[in-house]
């Protein structure tokens, strides 16, 4: 290593690239090993939240980690009754400011679960590519697709909350959402 004249680097900074590679290295094999353990888990074990995980890997367009996130983090230890509550938890609700004849809306509340939003603005861009002819994707070309990067934003968190909805009904009753396509 040197730098950008030929010279060589500092010992000191040629130190600390060492450590920051030596801690990248380690990382990156603590990942692989968590996926092996996730994925080993999926394959082989037995209970009612890997059994929910299997259910949404049905689904195209949801990869082991979204489903594992989705579970673990929100669906496996949670009971909700409405679609409300599901919004709520994650934080994807509207905060509307209404004070006489002024309305003004103020963007998503973002008191729940940051994972879970993380996870689920994520999947409704995955949604989007592998399920393009369901009824949620649809909804969302129609109302977003001519607008400009910012309404596309604020489209794909409007999109994740209605996906996050649709993905608990799908674990409480297996109502698969309209149009969606399901793995081979």
């Amino acid at each position: 290593m040197q730098l950008w004249d030929g010279s060589p680097l500092p010992a000191g900074l040629r130190a600390r690239l060492q450590r920051e590679w030596e801690h990248a290295q380690f990382l990156h094999a603590k990942i692989l090993e968590l996926q092996r353990q996730r994925s080993k888990a999926i394959k082989h074990e037995r209970g009612k939240a890997i059994d929910k995980v299997r259910q949404l890997l049905h689904l195209r367009g949801i990869g082991e980690t979204g489903a594992w996130v989705y579970v673990n983090e929100f669906f496996g230890w949670r009971q909700f009754n409405n679609r409300k509550e599901v919004g709520a938890a994650a934080g994807l609700v509207p905060t509307p400011y209404q004070s006489g004849d002024g309305h003004q809306e103020q963007g998503i509340s973002k008191t729940g679960n940051r994972h879970i939003r993380a996870v689920a603005i994520e999947m409704a861009w995955s949604w989007l590519r592998y399920q393009p002819g369901s009824r949620l994707s649809r909804w969302f070309e129609e109302r977003f697709s001519r607008g400009g990067p910012r309404a596309r934003k604020i489209g794909i968190v409007a999109l994740a909350r209605k996906l996050l909805i649709e993905v608990w009904r799908f674990l409480r009753d297996g109502t698969v959402p309209e149009g969606a396509l399901l793995k081979a």
